[in-house]
């Protein structure tokens, strides 16, 4: 039998703050640790020894969090049921000498992350986020949340050929965004300016780890606000989602109850293959859970146990079918907008879903009340890919690649529907009760 469902449109109303409010993988991580104290856990060290107190806890790490609730008299082998989600999305972000310029402009230097449609950022009033160390080693989150930076475009005057051609961009010559007038550059004024933004004495700042982004808000789109656009759902959309159902799981009035553990793993650097000490294929999730299991008593039996009965859903956006682009998809199978979830196959291990977690993601969909589609690539076409087989093959866990289907991905804009944010909140909920 499905339950009532947790969650409805005020659930996407308060995705598109969350999305607003999170312009790089480190306000993502900020804001969701906030949302998780308010609801009672509480961030342990990972330079502390940990106990094995029940409850809501969770770890930060740079731009990735951790977090898992433990019911009342677990036993050191009680399983997981995690789900995984990435913070990073791609854009275009500082080298470590950001002043540039030629010709009266001023520039900003930046380096293409991950694989975004570059054209999306062109003629966009861009602002500018991220993280910046001290010299005694601390961390201060910047978001200067106004235009301040635009990569503009050439005027097809002087490029006739765009017509017939198409556009053509060098990632080196034509991405780099201006920010002024003068012809005299100096070492150091992006940062100087950055360091007046953020409230800190004038050569405070040894180290930066930022990025741009659109500063137009997200917002409802269509006849009848059935659709909305914004930045960053590939992949705040499930992180969002994911902290939702975490805290619904973790204070719902069978909490205590619980037969599993459940896990909310979100990483950074997924764009770009997830091989840092942040990312999936880093040690940070199984560190997480082999300590918890120590923490309360168990040994390296418990812990086999534990991770044999743990299932992981790797929750990412995946492609909607495009009405302008049909043929690019599997001609049996067009996820749509507003549809459900998407249960994603690839039989090449692309995603990590198998017969058997496809029955898991029925079961916890059905108890939702939620409707659900299978995502399959078109034969012709390469297939991405996802935290899941990661997450899998290094921890040999379970794991199942669901998401939210979308239109416009890598785009500094995406678009998806108004119910599918919730509807996949309610899934993931079903499945973390376990």
């Amino acid at each position: 039998m499905s339950e009532p469902p947790r969650f409805d449109r005020g659930h996407t109303d308060d995705l598109m703050s969350f999305l607003a409010a999170s312009p790089s993988p480190y306000h993502a991580v900020a804001n969701t640790a906030e949302r998780l104290e308010k609801a009672g856990f509480r961030q342990v060290a990972e330079t502390d020894a940990w106990d094995g107190t029940s409850g809501g806890k969770y770890v930060l790490r740079g731009g990735a969090i951790v977090a898992w609730y433990v019911p009342e008299g677990a036993a050191p082998h009680t399983p997981f049921r995690i789900v995984g989600a990435h913070t990073d999305s791609p854009n275009l972000r500082v080298k470590p000498l950001p002043d540039s310029g030629a010709h009266g402009w001023r520039q900003v230097a930046v380096e293409i992350y991950g694989g975004p449609l570059m054209n999306s950022w062109l003629d966009r009033d861009l602002g500018l986020a991220g993280r910046l160390t001290l010299r005694d080693g601390s961390t201060r989150l910047v978001n200067v949340d106004r235009p301040l930076l635009r990569v503009p475009q050439l005027a097809i005057h002087l490029d006739r050929a765009v017509s017939a051609d198409g556009l053509k961009l060098d990632k080196q010559r034509h991405m780099q965004p201006v920010w002024g007038l003068g012809d005299d550059v100096r070492d150091g004024d992006l940062i100087a300016f950055l360091e007046e933004a953020a409230g800190l004495p004038r050569g405070e700042v040894t180290g930066w780890d930022l990025m741009t982004h659109s500063v137009e808000a997200p917002a409802y789109l269509g006849r009848d606000q059935e659709l909305v656009a914004g930045p960053r759902m590939d992949n705040l959309l499930s992180v969002h989602a994911g902290t939702a159902a975490l805290v619904a799981a973790a204070t719902g009035p069978g909490a205590a109850d619980l037969p599993c553990i459940p896990v909310l793993a979100a990483f950074d650097h997924e764009e770009n293959g997830s091989q840092s000490d942040t990312g999936a294929d880093g040690p940070l999730l199984g560190n997480v859970l082999e300590r918890s299991v120590f923490a309360r008593g168990g040994s390296f039996e418990d812990r086999a146990r534990a991770f044999a009965g743990t299932v992981c859903l790797s929750s990412d956006t995946g492609h909607a079918v495009h009405p302008n682009y049909a043929e690019r998809h599997d001609p049996t199978h067009h996820p749509r907008i507003d549809g459900g979830p998407l249960l994603k196959v690839n039989v090449n291990n692309r995603y990590a879903t198998d017969g058997s977690g496809r029955a898991v993601f029925a079961a916890a969909c059905e108890k939702a009340g939620v409707p659900f589609q299978s995502f399959v690539s078109n034969n012709s076409m390469p297939c991405g890919t996802t935290i899941g087989p990661i997450t899998a093959a290094r921890h040999g866990i379970r794991t199942v690649d669901i998401g939210v289907a979308i239109l416009s991905m890598h785009s500094a804009r995406e678009l998806c529907g108004a119910k599918d944010p919730y509807l996949l909140a309610n899934a993931l909920v079903a499945f973390l009760e376990g």
